[in-house]
């Protein structure tokens, strides 16, 4: 008599699984990857619709979580959050300033501070559509069962982790 071996059963085709129920790596990644390349569009969609880059975008959003929640926020809290130097921010809020998506208040607490507040009916429409993909997205992961969401979270922090450790290394062209 015959006896299967793991290694038999799981080499033959479809034993327990039909071919097109199979999920492998490969196709986990190609999800993944596909996710990305449909959130960077639609940021890329709401910056273009705003007529700013990517650090703008993301302190616009600051700007007006932070407004919905009736708290203030200065150009040092703002660089914190975006994750830029002083220098970027004082040089990213002067743009949207001038471009009417920012506006500054004297700081009530603090005669000599600043607020920064978000304004343009135009910005809060194009930030509209990243807060309905926002809720869309979560949506989607509330409807993962609590066990399946902890196996996402794991993953997605490992990816992250995997690709913090990637060293990219300083090309230098020689003149």
């Amino acid at each position: 008599m015959l006896a299967m071996t793991s290694e038999l059963t799981t080499s033959i085709a479809g034993y327990w699984y039909d071919e097109q129920s199979r999920v492998d790596a490969v196709d986990v990644l190609a999800a993944l990857r596909r996710y990305r390349a449909s959130e960077s569009a639609a940021q890329r969609r709401a910056r273009e619709a705003l007529g700013v880059g990517e650090n703008a975008l993301l302190a616009l959003r600051v700007l007006v979580e932070a407004g919905q929640s009736g708290e203030s926020v200065n150009a040092k809290e703002l660089a914190d959050r975006v994750g830029i130097t002083a220098a970027s921010t004082s040089a990213l809020v002067e743009r949207l300033v001038r471009s009417g998506h920012v506006e500054r208040r004297s700081d009530p607490n603090d005669r000599r501070g600043v607020i920064l507040s978000a304004t343009g009916p135009s910005m809060h429409q194009a930030l509209r559509v990243i807060e309905e993909l926002d809720r869309r997205e979560a949506e989607v992961a509330e409807q993962l069962p609590a066990d399946e969401r902890a196996i996402v979270v794991e993953f997605l922090q490992a990816m992250a982790r995997a690709a913090d450790r990637v060293e990219i290394p300083v090309l230098r062209r020689r003149a």
